[in-house]
């Protein structure tokens, strides 16, 4: 079977990560996957923040479990030590697809490297708040983003889950 192919039948969502930081290599092939997606009139005016410092993921941990409403221990991405936060300019018609393409080539990636990765939502209200605009511009973003995804990424801790049974009915040929 074609590799491309495996790798959309096989990847999961991973729901447990090892504590190893990934090689700082497979880090930059994933992002540079996430460069090459399509994107509208090819503006590629989505951006890719790549998370590794505990300090900024953990702002992202409870702005995250603030949102979805967790409490305690919870990490809402699985323990994954890396984050790949993709955000979208807002001014662009196509701005979310855009930000979902980068996000499925950077999972496919991820797995093709023998990584996990799961996306994990809530970038979208994090991004609204005052403390997320704050670190896009104490890195120098300017502009008006949204949020789209955290593509969060490890080691998987465990066997990769099986894929469930499609579901029939999905497929209509028009000829």
């Amino acid at each position: 079977m074609n590799e491309v192919l495996k790798a959309i039948k096989e990847r999961r969502s991973i729901r447990r990560f090892k504590p190893d930081l990934p090689d700082k290599e497979m880090i930059e092939q994933i992002v540079e996957a996430g460069l090459y997606a399509p994107s509208g009139s090819n503006k590629q005016g989505v951006i890719s923040l790549v998370v590794t410092n505990k300090e900024i993921r953990e702002k992202f941990v409870k702005a995250n479990k603030a949102i979805s409403g967790r409490q305690g221990d919870f990490d809402p991405f699985y323990g994954a030590p890396v984050l790949i936060v993709v955000i979208s300019d807002k001014t662009s018609n196509n701005c979310r697809y855009n930000g979902a393409l980068v996000m499925e080539n950077m999972m496919l990636a991820a797995h093709s490297l023998g990584l996990g990765s799961i996306w994990i939502n809530r970038a979208y209200e994090e991004f609204e708040t005052d403390e997320f605009k704050k670190l896009l511009c104490d890195l120098g973003i300017e502009g008006d983003w949204e949020g789209i995804g955290h593509c969060a990424i490890g080691y998987i801790d465990g066997d990769i889950p099986a894929a469930p049974p499609r579901k029939e009915n999905r497929v209509y040929y028009v000829d």
